[in-house]
């Protein structure tokens, strides 16, 4: 997704950056394409809609038009205002706690919990030198905790052996105390997509926060 909205604002910025002098119309073409760019990147319409107010609103001023390079001007204009929507802060993960801490991945079905585990998993080995447990809870979806261990292997992280009939609440304790014997500095909780009308799922995952505690619940959705 952002390799695309790259693509293709970088197109747009490369035009204007070639004109000596922009027009009010210059700036809203420019606008549009921005605009569709976002929404082709499945931003949200609102979001959209404020974005392009906020960044028109800056670019048809007198100051952009009376600059030596006007181009670069709107450039820098919407390259501010996407960090501010983004978030101008890097928080990192919450995990100066005794080990082994645990995060906890909820999401919708279908929304890439599994495979952030992963990826999240590798980071903190690589960058941060942390020794990774992973731990599938989905019982429900076929396949599901073999398609932790093989991203476990491909990645060379450690997952939880599966026992066949564990509730999810029974697999995150067995996590958690793998992590006490064996030296794990964070164990990831896989669990399993739901939504929040069922009650049943939803109740489930809360009996596993109260019975592990984690450091981080991190929402994985759409973006």
């Amino acid at each position: 997704m952002f390799e695309g909205l790259s693509n293709r604002l970088g197109q747009v910025f490369d035009r204007l950056r070639r004109r000596g002098a922009l027009s009010a119309a210059d700036v809203d073409e420019a606008m549009r394409e921005v605009r569709i760019a976002l929404l082709e990147a499945d931003v949200a319409l609102p979001v959209v809609k404020d974005f392009i107010s906020q960044v028109k609103a800056k670019a048809v001023g007198q100051e952009v038009f009376r600059s030596v390079t006007p181009g670069q001007m709107v450039v820098k204009i919407v390259r501010d205002a996407l960090v501010e929507m983004l978030g101008m802060e890097n928080r990192g993960l919450a995990l100066n706690a005794p080990s082994p801490v645990a995060i906890l991945m909820v999401g919708l079905q279908g929304s890439g919990k599994t495979t952030t585990s992963a990826k999240i998993g590798l980071r903190l080995k690589t960058r941060e030198r942390r020794k990774i447990l992973m731990a599938s809870l989905d019982i429900y979806r076929p396949a599901a905790q073999e398609q932790l261990a093989i991203l476990g292997r491909q990645t060379d992280l450690a997952t939880l052996p599966v026992i066949p009939g564990q509730t999810p609440v029974e697999i995150a304790r067995r996590a958690m105390d793998e992590g006490h014997r064996s030296g794990f500095d964070v164990v990831i909780l896989d669990t399993a997509g739901r939504l929040h009308i069922d009650q049943a799922l939803m109740s489930e995952v809360a009996e596993v926060r109260d019975a592990v505690s984690p450091v981080e619940i991190l929402l994985v959705a759409d973006a």
